[in-house]
């Protein structure tokens, strides 16, 4: 458990009044900053190292005729770490790990510009492949080194961010836990100030430092820069003139799901009371905004599906031939699904289980090592192939690539009854792959429905072009990797 701190002496006061407590997305920004100058560097440094064996000399103009680069190979190198979850914060605090993640990165970024510059267009480009590898070192070298050396060239950037928790109960000891595991060196609790005046138990561990009329104190005292409210229903009247009161000087005051959510990448949903059910709802409503991007995600929806049922074509006949001789059955399963709005529909998949897998058992999730799934199959869930015949419900409208997997009726009215704002889910168009499928494994239980229902909110919640791709890109990559379930 996390224990209180002590009061600041004046020294650390002044330098936590100035400011210097970063948020979270300062210090993801921080690392993205650093990681973008080492990049630049790093294009130079192979620049000069192929230039050694180039017929041109290594002057301004033979890097002037070939600036394109330093845009390039720097945003190359940043979008196959964001894939690669190389901006966690925890990742950062990890030296072996982080260098393990950079060398996995640093070989897919060879293997992405080979394949794009060189197999796809050979011709007109002015960089040989040799001059990838010398990036690839020179990347690795100069990113490991700017976040190994960083909490040395700014040590106010490792200061953790003094906060206070607001309130108590289930919800105050949840986020305190989370912190710690999630964000350790992030953040520091040094109390709480709860709603009533007798402690409360579930903050055992941590020091209850006064009433909402000492907020203003409490933070001056402790150097306090973040305010998290995580009080259910109507703050009392002394609560709320101490925040008005902190807010007036500056202190951050952060909803508990918001920072939840921020570090987790899941909305709460065990802890949103029915007054703040706002937050489990899209950030965007009807705007023409939301309108444009609902249509280019039908187009590149539209787009896909046409190009990836075009191939699947190729590969069925096989496909179909190794499930036949696997086990007898149709080579299609068919099961009603529930799209958005509640509306159902027939979804389709190649057939993974024995047929009549459900037949003595009744409706069931699928487990780990389940024996209904056949050889064939196995593979097949395995590459998610089994999952590409969807295309078909998505060129009909009825799914999208990227949303909350479509579930079965008879589950949802079952997780409907104990889990809160479980048909939130069906606000949107169920998709192939979700974030829910890239951040966490396959579950089989409502704890487990749980979670992942946090994390489809929290894309509900956040829907955009640039997380969908990051959702296909990822998923791709599970595909690669054999990852499937």
């Amino acid at each position: 458990m996390m224990h209180s701190a002590e009061p600041l002496s004046q020294a650390e006061k002044g330098l936590t009044s100035s400011g210097w407590q970063l948020r979270l997305s300062e210090r993801r920004l921080l690392l993205l900053v650093g990681d973008t100058l080492a990049c630049l560097l790093a294009t130079l440094v192979a620049m000069a190292a192929w230039s050694l064996t180039a017929p041109e000399p290594f002057d301004l103009d033979f890097v002037a005729q070939r600036a394109h680069w330093f845009i390039i190979m720097p945003l190359l190198w940043i979008g196959v770490a964001r894939l690669n979850g190389f901006n966690d914060l925890r990742l950062s605090h990890q030296q072996i790990a982080m260098f393990a993640r950079l060398l996995f990165i640093s070989v897919q970024v060879v293997m992405v510009y080979v394949f794009l510059f060189f197999l796809i267009v050979p011709s007109g480009f002015d960089l040989p492949r040799l001059f990838t590898l010398y990036y690839a070192v020179a990347a690795f070298s100069l990113v490991g080194m700017w976040r190994v050396s960083r909490p040395y060239l700014f040590s106010w950037t490792q200061q953790p961010r003094r906060a206070v928790l607001i309130g108590g109960g289930r919800a105050a000891a949840a986020l305190a836990q989370t912190l710690m595991q999630e964000a350790p060196k992030e953040y520091q609790i040094i109390g709480y100030v709860p709603s009533a005046t007798e402690p409360d138990p579930h903050m055992a561990g941590f020091k209850q430092l006064g009433t909402g009329a000492d907020l203003p104190q409490i933070v001056q005292q402790h150097g306090v820069s973040e305010l998290i409210l995580a009080h259910d229903g109507a703050l009392p009247a002394d609560l709320f003139q101490g925040l008005m009161a902190c807010y007036e000087k500056g202190i951050a005051i952060t909803p508990m799901p918001l920072l939840y959510e921020q570090i987790t990448g899941r909305v709460p949903i065990e802890h949103v009371g029915q007054i703040d059910w706002q937050l489990v709802l899209p950030l965007e409503g009807d705007t023409l905004s939301f309108r444009l991007y609902l249509l280019l995600k039908r187009l590149i929806d539209v787009s896909l599906a046409v190009i990836g049922l075009a191939c699947f074509a190729a590969l069925l006949p096989p496909l179909a031939l190794l499930i036949r001789l696997d086990s007898r059955g149709p080579i299609f399963y068919r099961q009603e699904r529930l799209g958005r709005g509640g509306k159902p529909f027939q979804i389709v998949k190649l057939r993974t289980m024995v047929q009549d897998a459900e037949k003595l058992s009744g409706p069931q999730w699928a487990r780990k090592d389940d024996p209904r799934i056949t050889r064939v199959g196995r593979i097949l869930r395995k590459t998610r192939l089994d999952e590409v015949p969807q295309l078909w419900n998505v060129l009909r409208g009825e799914m999208s690539i990227v949303g909350p997997r479509p579930e079965r009726s008879v589950f949802v009215e079952k997780l409907t009854q104990s889990i809160p704002f479980y048909r939130t889910r069906l606000l949107v168009a169920p998709g192939l792959t979700g974030w829910a499928q890239i951040c966490y494994k396959y579950g089989n239980t409502e704890e487990d429905a749980l979670i992942k229902l946090q994390y489809d909110l929290y894309y509900i919640r956040h829907q955009s072009i640039a997380l969908d791709l990051l959702i296909m890109l990822r998923t791709l990559g599970k595909m690669l990797t054999l990852s499937g379930t």
